[in-house]
Formats: structure tokens, sequence, C-alpha cells
């Protein structure tokens, strides 16, 4: 609940203390859109960071080579469906 009273602006509305909340305590549409931000921000920042690391770069290559194994052994499945040649294992 705001803790500052509420003033009446020039035209004579109440306008509630500018802390994110309404007279009623319910969230406002701008201090809700700037968390939603700031979260989004900050995971944005978090997975540039981690992509960055030795540990995130080391995923994406392990990612990287299990698309191409799973490549790789989707292309020997079709030969061997249409009776092509099989390379010897």
């Amino acid at each position: 609940m705001p803790d500052q009273p509420e003033t009446p602006d020039t035209t004579g509305h109440v306008t509630p203390p500018d802390d994110g909340y309404d007279s009623a305590g319910v969230p406002t549409f701008e201090s809700v859109r700037e968390k939603i931000e700031t979260r989004y921000a900050a995971a944005q920042g978090a997975a540039e960071l981690d992509a960055d690391s030795p540990e995130g770069r080391s995923v994406e290559e392990q990612y990287e080579q299990h698309h191409r194994d799973a490549a790789a052994r989707l292309e020997q499945i079709r030969r061997e469906a249409h009776g092509g040649p099989q390379p010897e294992s």
C-alpha cells in the first residue's frame, strides 16, 4: 500500500503517488512493464555471459557435434531405406 498521500493535479483529478501502485494497491501498467523489461534484460545479459564462458562454448560445441552426428545418422538411414550403398562401419 502506498505511504505517500494522493495529491490532486491541476485538473482536480487525484493522482496516486509514483511508487508503481495505484491508490487501491494495484500495480500500474508502467511498473509491471518496467519489471518485465528489467528481468528480460538481466536474463539476456546472463545468457550472453554464459555463452562467452568456456563452459558455454563447450555446450555450444557439444550441441553442434550432436547436430552433425544426427544429420549423418539420418542420411545413413535414408540411404539404407532406398537400398543404396551402405558404408562400412
